[in-house]
């Protein structure tokens, strides 16, 4: 399987770089980013996706201010980083793995003296954290593929695999290492409404690794499920608070459908995706543009006298899910986060 990472600090041209998502499965291409404010953009934009994915953007953007900065005295190069900071963690409000990749290098800062020590130390912290979020999602996926049947057929919804990690990926790293261990793993991939991540990038991953992907409408998932196609539902996670799993749009709607149909509905996620001293009510949903769902390609597919909604993501109730997986191990029902966090912050 190609296991080659997504996102990276390329050290001979001392930039970042990343597989420009929005452009797959149509084109593949490498972005060398070398300002905050482009990393930033990228972001926004969806060019850099996936929780995991976004901790690891936001280290290494830190990094880049920190490298970039044209300062060469120590408070005005801590100033400029810490802007640069803010100005990405501003970029999406749900996803807590991006201010959690910012805070976690910020904090290694402390110990810096020096502007050379802050270019030095931002990037080490960064590449620290690409590097344990690559072993995290292995982790993720020995723990989970304990869980699968030997034959047996898995839906997915948006991207929870390479793309939206450092590699690998956590409900497709479940899969993988299935698959991995000689097991019979296919994949039905919702496509994903409005912007199609699980069409586009979910089937593009999984068909280059050969591995069995259909991909079907988001509204098709029911009607599999009750003809007994699908032995489970497995997603990722984009924060978790102590009663909710927030997740891209329509998760919840695979949460309840999967319960009455009596199918497990996992849920694949680092330590880093806890929120646990925070409910679902103080979780602010994205709400992205109008045009993601108003446009599709040169078309526009809704009147413009009509309102439209588009929230990112859906919260799923702690009740529905019959297991979380961590690096650390799985959370089975009755799930306590706060709990579980304890506990493996103290092992």
């Amino acid at each position: 399987m190609d296991t080659s990472a997504t996102l990276w600090w390329d050290s001979h041209k001392d930039c970042l770089c990343y597989i420009e998502q929005t452009l797959l499965p149509g084109e593949y291409r490498i972005i060398e980013c070398r300002d905050v404010d482009r990393l930033a953009t990228a972001i926004r934009r969806l060019e850099i996706r996936g929780a995991p994915a976004l901790g690891v953007a936001g280290a290494y953007g830190v990094a880049l201010a920190a490298r970039t900065s044209p300062h060469t005295d120590f408070s005005k190069v801590m100033t400029g980083v810490r802007q640069a900071a803010e100005l990405l963690r501003s970029t999406r409000p749900t996803a807590i793995n991006l201010g959690w990749g910012i805070d976690r290098v910020l904090k290694g800062l402390a110990a810096a003296r020096t502007s050379d020590e802050v270019r030095t130390i931002s990037l080490r912290e960064a590449e620290n954290i690409a590097a344990e979020d690559t072993a995290c999602c292995h982790a993720i996926g020995g723990h989970g593929a304990a869980l699968l049947p030997d034959r047996c057929t898995v839906l997915t919804h948006c991207n929870a695999g390479a793309l939206a990690c450092s590699s690998w990926g956590t409900a497709l790293g479940v899969i993988r290492s299935a698959i991995e261990a000689g097991k019979d793993v296919k994949v039905f991939s919702c496509e994903t409404r409005p912007l199609l991540q699980g069409a586009r990038l979910t089937a593009w991953e999984l068909a280059r690794d050969g591995i069995d992907v259909t991909v079907i409408t988001d509204s098709m998932a029911a009607h599999f499920m009750r003809a007994g196609a699908i032995d489970a539902v497995i997603v990722g996670a984009d924060r978790i608070t102590h009663d909710a799993v927030f997740n891209k749009i329509g998760t919840y709607t695979h949460a309840v459908t999967a319960r009455y149909h009596k199918i497990p509905f996992y849920v694949a996620a680092p330590l880093s995706t806890f929120d646990a001293e925070r409910n679902e009510r103080d979780v602010v949903i994205e709400e992205r543009a109008r045009e993601e769902i108003t446009i599709m390609g040169n078309r526009t597919y809704v009147t413009d006298s009509a309102k439209v909604k588009n929230p990112a993501f859906d919260a799923t109730p702690m009740e529905l899910v019959t297991a979380i997986i961590t690096e650390k191990g799985v959370l089975r029902q009755p799930i306590d986060t706060r709990s579980h966090l304890s506990f493996c912050k103290s092992h």
